[in-house]
């Protein structure tokens, strides 16, 4: 068996991490019983607790399956979890496209018709999603609604406030996702600055330019 000794530093997803490539590699096969926590634990140099966490963990994912007094087996040595994070992928991916046929044109029209009030909201809005950080969801949602609501249009803000609920709940997922890209920041204040300028062009194009780095990294996670 090619386990190796886990690192100190996250033990139960080390062991996690292992099982499951011996189980998609074809250590063992479907019905299968797997080795005693006893025996993967000297294995891997790590506690039974630690691996009867991680045990626990590939059975909630399908992988496993305990059985009361006779130990526990393969259940499946197809990983459901690669498939789930495509999936979930997938739907950022979706609101992401929609996002720019609707923040492009805001941007386009915010450039005409913002207001010094419009101004110094984006500029807020800018500052605290500078100081809360990179992976700030609820911070970047305020920002892109204050560009939508500087297009003095109540269907287009409407239409985006209804929105506004999966532009959020893919920013969360985006955001929390350390494969996907952070907030860029410079994106955004040239946002700010295209409209300021009041250049319709320059602005619907940073508005799609800001949108196309996390387009372009969740295609590529997804193959599409």
């Amino acid at each position: 068996m090619a386990l190796q000794a886990a690192g100190r530093k996250s033990l139960v997803d080390a062991v996690v991490e292992q099982l499951r490539d011996q189980l998609t590699a074809g250590e063992w096969s479907v019905g299968d019983r797997i080795p005693t926590e006893h025996v993967l634990a000297d294995l891997l140099g790590v506690g039974r607790n630690t691996v009867r966490e991680a045990v626990r963990v590939l059975v909630h994912a399908g992988l496993l399956e305990s059985r009361q007094g006779n130990g526990t087996f393969v259940r499946s040595t197809a990983d459901p979890s690669a498939v789930l994070r495509g999936m979930r992928h997938a739907g950022v991916l979706d609101v992401l496209e929609l996002r720019v046929a609707l923040e492009a044109e805001a941007a386009r029209l915010a450039a005409v018709r913002r207001d010094e009030h419009d101004l110094r909201t984006l500029r807020a809005a800018l500052a605290a999603l500078t100081e809360q950080g990179d992976r700030a969801a609820d911070a970047d949602l305020d920002f892109h609604r204050g560009i939508v609501e500087a297009t003095h249009n109540a269907a287009f803000t409407e239409v985006y406030r209804f929105f506004s609920a999966q532009v959020h709940a893919s920013l969360v997922t985006a955001l929390g996702d350390r494969q996907l890209p952070p907030i860029d920041l410079l994106a955004h204040a040239a946002l700010v600055d295209a409209i300021e300028s009041g250049d319709p062009t320059t602005a619907e194009q940073a508005a799609r330019a800001l949108l196309q780095v996390p387009i372009d990294a969740v295609r590529e996670l997804i193959g599409r």
